[in-house]
């Protein structure tokens, strides 16, 4: 009997390659296709779906199958042996860092959630319609990132003075009203250089999926996912936010007068960190329950500031009237969401619950968000109507 060592650089070759295997009719080693996720497709091409809220409640951990996907472009196909990551600009040294130089930077493991900035952006069209993917609550998950951290690449290449943003470019194309383009983010200097920002060769365990960035993507912390740039091919330290189009005009946060046609995006603030929110994941809207007890489950996430934790989450079970604590379930982590469940008692009728949360300063999640036509950071109280028999 022939006994085959597998090296993790075999594992990691193996998860770009599973694509081409594919298409050849050869099974894939690892990195699982679409086909091994249980999503809702909210849009084919670019690619985006979620999970079933009530699937997110499964463990603490998401797994890969109930991760959801935002694609904003195509899925590069990565080579491993061709890949290459460029550190420039405002650095002493600029760096070219294949695959291999990467898996020999020590690494650390984060745990932390990840959310799109549109996540519940259909909360927002029942105010007056936004563009957009429609998403429910269910463009969130929470992972265990494995990788680098980006300060100690940036203190390899050496910081120059007047260094105060750093730039990510993907390798993904996407197609704009009036050119191509490559997907890009940034963040602000101090955020590159915390210690949990990390460059991801790993989610929970494995390589990274192509959907999921393979082989390397930023991942920050607290920041909206729009920051954690998948498919990484360039970085670039500079005195000034990001010229790409995700930095300089989308994913900002416009005010609920204005429009696409009269809006000025140099005007206003990128936005970067997450807000406080929560969601009710079970059951879910439209259900029918039996009347009395009912034990409503979901998630709620702090906002992305340090040291800011989700206190207290409670639920309405009549529309607001009254309130029951929620009790956390399973484990807690700096800027990773809190699983919840709580009892409550429910009465024959259409019903709807209610859920709110409360963070560590005091701050309570809003009734309502405000609307804007981009339709991002939906936070308002949410809401799942159900029918009780």
């Amino acid at each position: 009997m022939v006994r085959m060592i597998i090296t993790r650089r075999d594992l990691l070759k193996a998860a770009g390659a599973s694509w081409v295997l594919g298409q050849l009719g050869c099974p894939g080693f690892i990195a699982p296709d679409r086909s091994s996720k249980e999503l809702l497709t909210r849009q084919e091409d670019p690619f985006n779906a979620e999970p079933r809220l009530d699937h997110l409640l499964e463990s603490w951990v998401t797994p890969y199958r109930s991760f959801y996907v935002r694609s904003h472009g195509n899925q590069p196909a990565v080579n491993p042996d061709q890949y290459a990551l460029v550190v420039e600009g405002l650095v002493e040294r600029p760096l070219q860092l294949r695959l291999e130089d990467l898996e020999r930077v020590p690494k650390i493991t984060t745990t932390a959630t990840m959310q799109c900035a549109g996540n519940r952006r259909s909360e927002h069209s029942r105010t007056k319609k936004t563009g957009g993917v429609q998403w429910d609550a269910g463009a969130i998950g929470t992972a265990e990132w494995r990788g680098p951290r980006l300060s100690d690449l940036l203190g390899r290449a050496g910081l120059k003075p007047g260094a105060k943003h750093v730039w990510f470019e993907g390798k993904d194309s996407v197609t704009l009203k009036d050119r191509q383009t490559l997907f890009g983010g940034g963040v602000p200097i101090e955020k590159a250089l915390k210690p949990d920002t990390l460059l991801a060769l790993e989610m929970n365990g494995l390589p990274l999926a192509r959907e999921h960035g393979y082989p390397v993507r930023t991942v920050v912390p607290g920041y909206i996912g729009a920051r954690s740039v998948k498919w990484l091919g360039r970085i670039v330290v500079a005195d000034r936010p990001s010229e790409n189009n995700f930095v300089a005009r989308d994913y900002k946060l416009f005010p609920p007068e204005a429009t696409a046609e009269t809006v000025k995006p140099e005007s206003y603030d990128p936005i970067y960190e997450f807000v406080l929110a929560s969601a009710i994941c079970k059951p879910v809207a439209g259900e029918t329950i039996a009347a009395g007890k009912l034990e409503v489950g979901g998630y709620a996430v702090p906002p992305g500031m340090d040291g800011v934790t989700v206190a207290s989450v409670q639920v309405s079970g009549d529309g607001g009237s009254t309130w029951t604590p929620a009790e956390f379930v399973g484990k807690e982590a700096p800027f990773a969401w809190r699983l919840w469940k709580a009892k409550i008692e429910v009465q024959p009728g259409l019903r709807t619950l209610i859920v709110k949360a409360v963070d560590s300063r005091g701050q309570v999640q809003p009734e309502q968000a405000p609307w804007n036509f981009k339709g991002y950071l939906y936070n308002g109280w949410h809401r799942v109507p159900i029918t009780v028999l």
